[in-house]
């Protein structure tokens, strides 16, 4: 039983060191075959590719196990997972309280967002961010 995990062990660690020199392979060719005619920007060796595949996979989150934002859910394949499943959720509860709310309730909760969400994308006081304040007439100085 400890030869089956070890060879097991064995041959993952096999195909994901073959997946990564793959990768860095293909990003090393794209790299040096596109970007130097391109940009102007030399050529990069083996290594710096497998750095760039570390860097995109640090700032992108990339190497998940299916469609971005899907995970694998047995039996019923491929479910949407993290913030969309979280969405979703909260989509069917407010349906449901919507369902629940009588149409005074209805009116008095779109007011309550329409008082929270009116100063969204406005200036400090209320105001649209870009439009000046109305300015009051100075008194005219009779000096002129």
């Amino acid at each position: 039983m400890r030869r089956f995990w070890f060879r097991r062990g064995l041959r993952f660690l096999g195909f994901a060191i073959v997946f990564v020199g793959l990768a860095g392979l293909v990003v090393m060719t794209l790299w040096n075959a596109l970007l130097p005619e391109i940009l102007g920007v030399s050529a990069i060796t083996f290594g710096q590719a497998l750095g760039l595949l570390v860097l995109s996979r640090i700032l992108f989150g990339g190497f998940r196990g299916g469609p971005r934002g899907y995970d694998w859910r047995g039996e019923n394949g491929w479910e949407q997972g993290g913030f969309g499943r979280g969405r979703r959720e909260w989509k069917q509860k407010m349906a449901e309280r919507w369902k629940q709310m009588t149409p005074e309730q209805r009116d008095q909760m779109k007011q309550q967002w329409r008082d929270r969400c009116r100063s969204w994308g406005r200036g400090r006081w209320g105001s649209p961010p870009f439009e000046e304040p109305p300015h009051q007439d100075e008194p005219k100085s009779s000096a002129s």
